[in-house]
């Protein structure tokens, strides 16, 4: 029996804490800071995930054996390294090992050594932007401009044509809107494709895959609006094969990446993200995250049919087996119900009707900016609300329980997309 820390307070959070209590081997289970949702199957601890030394404290304190990394913040932080100096088990990555998010332009040069397929890019900072401008010329103005650092999953621009990715630019390099993160810009070429999501849960040497995932991170329906953190995802894709993509992920993609770091001296240890545009010349990584994805995590972790902490701590460990993670089958879909206004500012306390603690049957709803009030009550604190997920014997049974389960909850300004898994 072994004492569980996971670090975050999202709906990825909710999800892991929920894995760890279907698993025999933890004795305590605790969350920091954890949500309105968590406390129902953790003990919420009131420090921040990036707060190393509060963290170092806690884990000392009531001598934890197994640290869980959620979100990007604790992983830049050094969670992972401060656990070390410990002799403490963390399932994430080093400060330097998760690079591979924490800098885009750091992540295009490790693809480019080891032979990863990616998209053409140039990165540099405020001097170098009539450099970059002139890439997007060559590009023919369909360029990517993403900050090189981490912005919560909203620091990348789409862009259409040669004015929209000056504004993106200038708003990195001279408006400063994503601070110290988009001091670096990396612009690369648009590609074209289906996009989809691997996992891989990684010991440093050894790697076992998890499902492939959708996922919509447009704020409206039909890929419209700005980007998001997340609307909603499902797995496994519709129209492909999930085994012949894995087995090719794992060759081009997850295996040699992790080769990589560990080459450097920095073995990855925890779940490693691999966003992917399948193109017409092949897959092309968009996009490494040292951590697992939100809502990613949310409708993959329902599917696994191991036990998610021996799987974390064999990570963590350094002795986990090849191969592909044991599932139960079928299909899982997840919807994120938002606060109005989200991505941008929204409004919080509002009361959250018609939630269930409880499992719901065939699926769960994930607690993410959510809090609990002094007088009881479940209330928005955030603008990702609760992803709620249904799971089936294929994705439409799957998204029909997920949105059917959606319609019962309510609170003042509830936003969703309604083409979550449409074929």
């Amino acid at each position: 029996m072994i004492r569980v820390l996971v670090l975050g307070g999202g709906a990825r959070e909710h999800a892991l804490v929920w894995a760890c209590r279907q698993s025999v081997l933890p004795e305590a289970v605790l969350c920091a800071p954890g949500n309105g949702g968590t406390g129902a199957q953790a003990e919420n601890v009131g420090l921040r995930a990036d707060d190393v030394d509060g963290i170092a404290r806690l884990v000392s304190d009531r001598a934890i054996e197994l640290v869980v990394l959620g979100p990007e913040a604790a992983v830049a932080a050094g969670i992972a390294d401060r656990c070390a100096e410990l002799g403490v088990a963390c399932f994430g990555p080093t400060r330097e090992a998760g690079r591979i998010e924490s800098s885009k332009a750091f992540a295009k040069q490790l693809m480019d050594g080891a032979g990863i397929p990616t998209a053409r890019w140039q990165a540099g900072g405020a001097g170098a932007r009539a450099d970059l401008l002139g890439f997007v010329r060559e590009l023919g103005g369909a360029g990517v401009v993403k900050a090189d650092g981490l912005a919560a999953g909203k620091g990348v621009t789409v862009c259409d044509d040669l004015e929209q990715a000056e504004r993106a630019l200038d708003a990195c390099l001279r408006d400063q809107r994503f601070g110290q993160s988009g001091a670096t810009v990396v612009v690369e070429e648009r590609l074209v494709g289906r996009e989809v999501t691997v996992l891989a849960f990684c010991d440093g040497e050894n790697v076992r895959m998890l499902p492939p995932v959708c996922d919509y991170k447009r704020a409206l329906e039909g890929e419209r609006g700005e980007n998001t953190g997340g609307m909603g995802a499902y797995a496994p894709p519709l129209h492909l094969d999930p085994q012949e993509l894995l087995a090719t992920a794992r060759a081009q993609v997850i295996e040699p990446a992790v080769a990589a770091l560990a080459a450097r001296g920095t073995p990855y240890r925890g779940c490693l993200y691999a966003g992917l545009m399948l193109t017409a010349g092949g897959l092309r990584v968009l996009e490494f995250n040292a951590r697992f994805g939100d809502p990613e995590a949310q409708v993959v972790l329902p599917l696994v049919a191991e036990d998610i902490v021996e799987l974390m701590g064999a990570c963590a460990v350094g002795s986990l087996p090849a191969g592909n993670v044991r599932l139960h089958g079928g299909a899982a879909v997840g919807v994120v119900l938002a606060s109005a206004g989200y991505p941008g500012p929204v409004t919080t306390g509002h009361v959250i009707s018609g939630l269930d603690h409880r499992e719901h049957h065939h699926g769960h709803v994930f607690h993410g900016g959510t809090e609990r009030a002094a007088d009881g009550t479940v209330r928005t604190a955030g603008g990702r609300v609760v992803t709620v997920v249904g799971r089936g014997d294929d994705v439409a049974e799957a998204r029909r329980r997920a949105y059917g389960r959606a319609a019962d909850i309510t609170f003042a300004g509830v936003t969703s997309r309604g083409d979550i898994g449409v074929p």
